[in-house]
């Protein structure tokens, strides 16, 4: 479908077709995933180790333990244990109790975001990092040079000051010319002290703060306390030797426990996985595949961009077809109309296979969650779309267990009352205006 996209851009638009597979297309993958390898090669020696049988007693289920042997098989990440975890819904939760762990950290906090900006949001955190600096503990922050380009040296310029340290991801380069759009940190990754971490799909700026904006957007994080954490750790601490040729080592970044430990036998099992194109497999896409095909009552889906490629569209499909309840929650509010028209050309065929189809209408919906049955839950930076699982680097939390799952679920039924059902009458009721244009959307799906 790639290969089709990219035949007809060139094929219609020659010029235009040129210049965008010259600046975005795919030529450079493999020297970016060589360089992002050694990364994670120079880091192996720390690599945390959890105790497969210490985990095959609380991963009871067989098919959440086929779920954590394809991160543990194509991305060497093991399934750990969270002593917390809490759920945090929209900025205003997250910031307030991200605010508070920075605050309480004592030796090293690590901020990894794809959006950074330099508005009320961005600097509230900023004057956090350059208090924790302040007071000795380490400070790292890493930002997409993309996501972030607004960031100026005049707003850094007081966390440097105060001892912080700074790097930009992927700095544009036109002679690195796939670095322009493709190939972007899209993780939002928050460690203090190697023990707390956070992660999901708020990012830092006041368009994902209700606390400074009353439409904000509507998005999902997760806070996480133990052993688990040492998976965020590592991801950043690649991401961090990958930017500036280096990293920092040790059991302060990468506590190990012993087996007997307490922390490994009591909390909520959590896979930390990461993909990217740096990697063979697609972690996440395929970890998501797996759980939609295990699935025996439901599948509940909330993304803020569904671009599906054919086998998660296919499962999909299947999966409401054996009788699971399938349920998409997207966002009728968007900030790209050409990927909203490529998600919506896949609703026909979703409807027709029993796929309940819904549409948050307040604000704009940026959360990433997914609901399994009730012993799995998935919190994290992909979107179920090309880019997210192909082009951009992400991370997701896979959390095996009811209370979480139970959790997700109340708040996807929230969300739902406030959201609009389609109905095929609707997708009849479409000019053909509308449908041609997410026909066009659609050919381009692999390119979005």
């Amino acid at each position: 479908m790639a290969t089709l996209a990219w035949v007809l851009a060139l094929a219609f638009m020659p010029v235009v077709g040129f210049v965008i597979f010259y600046f975005v297309g795919p030529r450079k993958l493999t020297r970016s995933r060589l360089k992002r390898l050694r990364a994670r090669q120079a880091l192996s020696g720390p690599r945390f180790k959890i105790q497969d049988a210490t985990m095959r007693e609380q991963v009871s289920r067989e098919l959440a333990r086929q779920i954590v042997h394809i991160g543990q098989t194509t991305n060497v990440a093991p399934c750990s244990v969270a002593t917390a975890c809490e759920v945090l819904v929209d900025g205003k939760e997250k910031f307030a109790k991200l605010r508070a762990a920075i605050e309480a950290a004592e030796h090293h906090v690590h901020v990894l975001y794809y959006i950074f900006e330099p508005d009320q949001t961005g600097a509230e955190l900023r004057d956090a990092l350059v208090a924790a600096a302040k007071r000795g503990v380490e400070v790292r922050l890493l930002v997409d040079a993309v996501g972030s380009s607004r960031l100026s040296k005049a707003f850094l310029e007081p966390l440097v000051d105060a001892g912080g340290q700074v790097a930009f991801f992927n700095r544009l380069n036109l002679r690195r010319r796939s670095r322009l759009l493709n190939f972007r940190n899209h993780r939002k990754i928050v460690v203090c002290d190697g023990v707390v971490g956070f992660c999901g799909g708020i990012n830092v700026h006041d368009d994902d703060n209700v606390a400074v904006r009353a439409d904000g957007w509507r998005d999902t994080h997760l806070y996480l306390e133990g052993p688990c954490v040492a998976g965020l750790q590592l991801v950043f601490l690649e991401d961090w030797h990958y930017t500036r040729g280096q990293a920092p080592q040790g059991e302060r970044y990468l506590p190990i426990a012993s087996e007997d430990a307490p922390e490994h036998r009591a909390g909520e099992p959590v896979q930390i996985l990461d993909s990217g194109p740096d990697t063979e497999h697609e972690t996440i896409k395929m970890a998501y595949f797996a759980a939609i095909n295990a699935a025996k009552r439901r599948v509940w889906l909330t993304t803020a961009y569904f671009v599906p490629d054919e086998s998660l569209l296919l499962a999909l499909k299947t999966a409401a077809l054996r009788g699971v309840d399938v349920r998409l929650l997207v966002s009728k509010k968007s900030d790209s109309r050409i990927v909203s028209a490529a998600a919506r050309s896949y609703f026909d065929e979703l409807l027709k296979a029993g796929v309940v189809i819904l549409e948050y209408q307040p604000r704009m919906l940026h959360a990433k969650t997914i609901v399994v049955d009730d012993w799995l839950s998935a919190i994290g930076t992909a979107n179920l779309d090309n880019r997210s699982f192909r082009l951009n680097f992400e991370v997701t939390a896979l959390v095996f267990g009811r209370r979480i799952a139970d959790v997700l679920a109340d708040l996807f039924e929230a969300d739902s009352r406030e959201s609009k059902r389609i109905a095929p009458a609707d997708r009849a009721k479409l000019p053909l205006g509308a449908r041609l244009f997410e026909g066009t959307a659609r050919l381009l799906s692999p390119l979005l």
